[in-house]
């Protein structure tokens, strides 16, 4: 502890593990601890499941047809990687990938009057779906070829859109799209969580669906991977990246106190010792006196017997529940996963359903999506406060992430990491600077 370090992280969430990595292949010299003797903070995958129950209150554990307490893997929060996305890009720059398995989710699906329905996503599926008629159809087709070629580079493809100016609002309207398609495309393509983005300048929408398309090219089945045994993986991966470049890890470890002077962060204190540090980075639970509350999010974890009703027996999904669907300003989501990701029993299915709370009875906000998930074999229902730091951090170097939110992905996640990134070193994130050294070891071999 008695040491100089250029960067002190608190808290194993993955935002912060990636960080850690980042930081350490970059030459940094990084400590990093955690006052759980677990990885992965508020972002970790709770197993044995009687640790599941015990956290939630639940004194007599799992019934015995809920199978080996030890086959569960449940994430606290759940979300799935986009194939294209920022944080597979982040896996493979960084060669993280090697400590991972993942599996291509098997649907993204959207609610619409009560029932649930394949989202389509390529010209085809656009064609054969009951979400639309015939015309329609062909609209929303012209539309997805329209997004495929479009190029902010190129003023030909703009077809008279002007991406800094013209509103999605107009864009919609230009190929004359109803407001059910409105709804999907926004909310299950571009995945808003509300309907601001329809004012403001289309650009970040079209770049939103291309990403979702892309992503869905690669693998075929749907656009989002999930890592076997569970999300708590991805900060376990990142930190064992981190050590290989010397970071130091303490798991265990309470923080009496964030050591300052003049207005700065100058070290940690650990029972009655002090690291020094240039920089700290940590999650808001490190720091209360330093974020402000924003919102809350709530997430109901559901344990299944069956798959989800049709989705054609998916072993796995996501179905996205439109505000406009059940008049609300935030989407509902539902994350389905697996026995077939190791981490439920043979047979189980793990189903979690979030959204943002919008009123004093949150339970009745998820309704809709357990609904869906009828009949439910056991519910733990967690309400999270969100946060966000209320400086960024440039005078007391002290830098705190963001709560998760209650998106099934991580693409906001990596845009925080690449906020915090550069106010840290003053220069826009580069996915080159978190390439692997040539000669490095990989842990593999070290004697």
């Amino acid at each position: 502890m008695d040491e100089e370090y250029d960067v002190i992280v608190l808290g194993t969430g993955l935002t912060e593990c990636i960080l850690s990595g980042i930081m350490s292949v970059n030459g940094k010299k990084v400590l990093h601890m955690d006052r759980n003797p677990y990885y992965g903070g508020e972002s970790s995958s709770i197993t044995p499941l009687e640790e599941l129950y015990k956290r939630f209150g639940l004194p007599d554990g799992p019934p015995e047809s809920m199978g080996r307490g030890r086959d569960w893997n449940v994430d606290l929060i759940p979300k799935f990687l986009m194939a294209n996305g920022q944080l597979v890009k982040m896996l493979l720059y960084t060669e993280v990938t090697r400590y991972l398995d993942f599996k291509v989710v098997e649907g993204s699906f959207v609610y619409k009057g009560g029932k649930i329905y394949k989202v389509p996503s390529t010209e085809s599926e656009a064609l054969a779906s009951n979400l639309m008629g015939m015309f329609e159809k062909r609209r929303f087709r012209k539309f997805l070829v329209f997004v495929a070629n479009f190029d902010e580079n190129d003023s030909k493809t703009f077809e008279g859109v002007d991406p800094k100016v013209t509103t999605m609002r107009d864009v919609y309207k230009k190929f004359d799209l109803g407001q059910d398609v409105i709804d999907f495309t926004g909310h299950a393509l571009a995945l808003y969580r509300t309907d601001d983005y329809l004012d403001q300048p289309c650009l970040e929408t079209i770049s939103r669906i291309k990403l979702y398309s892309e992503s869905l090219a690669r693998y075929g089945k749907s656009p989002y991977l999930y890592p076997l045994y569970g999300l708590g993986e991805l900060p376990q991966g990142f930190a064992r990246l981190s050590a290989i470049y010397g970071g130091t890890y303490m798991l265990n470890k309470p923080v009496e106190e964030i050591v300052m002077e003049n207005g700065r962060v100058v070290g940690v204190k650990s029972e009655g010792e002090v690291a020094r540090c240039k920089q700290l980075i940590c999650d808001p639970s490190y720091i209360p006196e330093r974020v402000r509350k924003t919102g809350q999010v709530i997430r109901v974890i559901c344990i299944l017997s069956h798959p989800i009703k049709n989705t054609n027996d998916a072993n796995s999904c996501q179905i996205i529940i439109p505000q406009n669907q059940v008049n609300r300003k935030s989407d509902i989501y539902v994350c389905m996963i697996s026995y077939a990701h190791n981490v439920a029993a043979q047979g189980k299915y793990i189903a979690i359903a979030s959204t943002t709370v919008e009123t004093s009875d949150p339970e009745a906000e998820i309704e809709p999506a357990l609904e869906l998930l009828e009949p439910i074999d056991q519910k733990f229902v967690a309400i999270s406060d969100l946060y966000e730091p209320t400086d960024d951090g440039t005078e007391s170097q002290i830098f705190a992430s963001r709560a998760y939110d209650a998106t099934t992905h991580f693409e906001t996640t990596c845009n925080d990491i690449k906020d915090i990134y550069k106010r840290m070193t003053g220069s826009d994130f580069d996915f080159e600077n978190m390439k692997r050294k040539q000669n490095d070891v990989f842990g593999e071999d070290e004697q």
